[in-house]
């Protein structure tokens, strides 16, 4: 079946909303689709043929571009990889870290050729340059790739253009925008819809008490927003870690022990709520003298996720009010419960 297929019946089983943009986007994914599956001309004495052009698919959150990339690689097998952008950043940087230590002078060089050994395609979800290190490691080692004839499927909240916009030494930057926009076809998903949302919407958010019928609950929750299995990946905030078991598509789920009861603060939350569009939190205790310490940790996630305006699902011991019933900290635990109240509503993140 090709794309267009496999989308058309997706929307006839009740899987999908039909959406014109999503369907515009379709006949490109197609196109690149059917060109990696013609035979191979690589043999033992011969280079690469030159990539076909990949895809830049850019839009607004939850318009349908994670999803889209999923039909495409799925349709491939084991041909494309896909993978976040944040962990893929995190893999280069490991494998420079290895080929330096091994004493190679062009560190970049066996990074790609490990990256591209037996795929056709790499698919990089969120695509997104926040560093000047990342903006250059990332030029060179996409040249690279497309010498090895590795296609690339990208999405990406920004236009090419706007990719590490006012950032510093972005001039060192703009040859790779050339770049992409030579070797990817630059395709804006510009669906008026925001279904991450409309997901949202009607849906329960906060599971009480804890036990089984919260993990499945939270469980559900993740197969529709995430639409998959998750990955590990490490968000680097200065000269801490944070290790995020179980991300996808935008959604982050961890739970309250691994994310308050470690020694992070405010600006650890805030790189969290800007890397992510859902936060999923599992497990909040009861909240009282004992762990009074994870309790103003707790308080200082929910003031980052408040501000950000991204989703949140928990699973919890006992609803907001009741979380933080007496002890020091309790008087001011009020405005968090109000807030985990608000951040239940429907319209929650529409602001």
């Amino acid at each position: 079946m090709s794309l267009i297929q496999i989308y058309s019946e997706a929307v006839r089983l009740g899987a999908l909303q039909a959406d014109f943009a999503q369907e515009a986007a379709l006949p490109e994914l197609e196109r690149l689709r059917l060109q990696l599956q013609q035979p191979s001309k690589k043999g033992w004495f011969r280079k690469p043929g030159p990539a076909p052009r990949g895809i830049y698919l850019w839009g607004g959150v939850g318009r349908g571009k994670s999803m889209l990339m999923d039909i495409f690689a799925r349709s491939m097998g084991a041909s494309v990889r896909r993978v976040h952008f944040h962990a893929f950043m995190q893999e280069v940087h490991s494998g420079i870290a290895r080929a330096k230590a091994q004493g190679t002078v062009d560190a970049i060089q066996p990074v790609a050729r490990e990256m591209a050994d037996g795929i056709t395609c790499l698919a990089f979800d969120e695509m997104q340059i926040t560093d000047i290190t990342d903006a250059m490691l990332v030029g060179r080692l996409f040249e690279a790739l497309f010498e090895a004839g590795i296609a690339i499927v990208a999405t990406s909240n920004r236009h090419p253009k706007d990719l590490y916009k006012n950032g510093l030494n972005r001039q060192l930057f703009l040859p790779f925008i050339a770049l992409l926009q030579q070797k990817m076809v630059v395709h804006e998903l510009a669906s008026l819809t925001d279904y991450r949302q409309n997901r949202m919407a009607g849906q329960k958010s906060y599971f009480t008490p804890l036990g089984a019928d919260a993990r499945a609950g939270m469980d559900q929750i993740w197969l529709q927003l995430a639409g998959g299995p998750g990955q590990a990946f490490v968000l680097e905030v200065k000269s801490r870690q944070v290790s995020i078991p179980s991300f996808r598509n935008g959604i982050a789920r961890i739970s309250f022990s691994e994310l308050c009861g470690q020694p992070l603060g405010a600006g650890d939350y805030l790189a969290l709520a800007q890397e992510a569009k859902v936060l999923m939190l599992e497990d909040v205790p009861q909240l009282g003298r004992d762990n009074a310490s994870e309790a103003k940790r707790f308080v200082t996630l929910i003031d980052a996720v408040y501000e950000a305006g991204i989703g949140f699902i928990a699973s919890a011991a006992a609803p907001p009010e009741a979380l933080y019933p007496t002890g020091t900290g309790s008087f001011e635990f009020e405005r968090t419960a109000s807030r985990l109240r608000e951040m239940q509503a429907d319209d929650w993140g529409q602001r």
